[in-house]
């Protein structure tokens, strides 16, 4: 199936949607319970962890988060955070003090003021209807109220540009009047079907039959997701395996014993790792065992993972080579693992 087709779907009750791309599984939600990222809420503010350079936060229903970098908080305060991640089992959800207001076409940023137009829009004359568009909407607003404009902006009327922007503004202004209560849930974060008509932008195709995830070839890969190893063709694959403190990636050339197998599998490597974490929903420190290739080439490798990562929607921090030449990154956690919640 070739063309971006999005599928929406079910796995048992749980809502999936799920991106094709030429009949690749590319990008991933799935719904599940528990607080999700980008669910905005009523906090209060616990003790301070100094080893930690943060503060625990009470949340709704005894849960409990962690914020880094509480500067002028104090214990009992009532303060406003966001759901930034994803918790590992037994550790606090991760949150983070500034709150983005995220619709298909606008994103309000209270804190950081100023009127945006995504980059990805680049003719001229629609950059400034957008800008008036923007400038509109936001009239009157609190200064420290910011406006970005998404590039799905490029292909609807300015009347459903307006009316999404009136509709964010309204909510960001109604929360950001309620910081005083107990702790409380104020905006959750969108359903699977939800985030991907907001966040996947334009595709040639949606599939909301019973079906779509069996029809699309989407089912098959989805659960493929809970092996290790990823094939990277030619006989090559790596094994993406989780522990408690890393996820372990090992790449592998298979029965090709040439003497450029180790590079090819190496590259193939670097350029599917970002969509097979994406897609596994793993995160944390990654620590990837390449295949042997000569130590030469290491700039070939870099240069490809540095682009296969710019690409990717996830935060990424590539630090490097180990001593025993391995390469390490950080990514951060902002999905539930695919196979726990496979097992579920």
């Amino acid at each position: 199936m070739k063309g971006r087709v999005i599928a929406l779907g079910h796995i048992g009750e749980r809502e999936v949607a799920a991106m094709m791309v030429d009949g690749q599984l590319d990008d991933l939600a799935l719904e599940f319970d528990g607080l999700a990222p980008g669910a905005i809420l009523r906090g209060t503010v616990g003790r301070p962890v100094k080893g930690l350079g943060g503060v625990f936060v009470d949340l709704p229903e005894g849960q409990r988060g962690f914020l880094r970098q509480p500067k002028g908080l104090a214990p009992g305060q009532s303060i406003l955070v966001q759901v930034s991640g994803v918790a590992e089992d037994g550790k606090a959800i991760p949150l983070v003090l500034r709150l983005l207001f995220k619709s298909r076409y606008a994103i309000v940023t209270p804190g950081a003021p100023g009127r945006n137009v995504s980059r990805a829009i680049r003719d001229t004359e629609l950059r400034d209807e957008l800008e008036a568009l923007a400038n509109g909407g936001m009239a009157g607003a609190d200064d420290s109220l910011g406006l970005i404009l998404r590039s799905a902006c490029e292909a609807v009327e300015a009347e459903e540009i307006a009316e999404d922007i009136a509709q964010m503004r309204a909510l960001a202004e109604a929360v950001l009047a309620d910081v005083k209560g107990v702790p409380e849930l104020l905006v959750d974060a969108p359903g699977p079907h939800e985030l991907a008509w907001r966040d996947w932008g334009d595709v040639d195709e949606v599939d909301t039959s019973e079906e779509a995830l069996d029809h699309s070839g989407a089912l098959d890969q989805i659960e493929a997701l809970a092996l290790a190893q990823a094939p990277l063709g030619g006989g090559a694959s790596m094994s993406i395996e989780p522990t408690r403190a890393l996820v372990a990636v090992d790449v592998n050339t298979g029965t090709d014993t040439s003497p450029a197998a180790g590079l090819k599998a190496n590259l193939a490597a670097a350029r599917d790792l970002p969509r097979q974490l994406r897609l596994r929903g793993l995160g944390g420190i990654v620590v990837v065992d390449l295949a042997p290739f000569p130590k030469r080439d290491r700039h070939v490798i870099e240069q490809v993972l540095g682009k296969a990562f710019r690409d990717d929607p996830g935060e990424a921090n590539l630090a490097g080579w180990t001593p025993l030449g391995n390469f390490e990154l950080t990514r951060k956690r902002d999905r539930v693992p695919v196979k726990s919640w496979l097992a579920q």
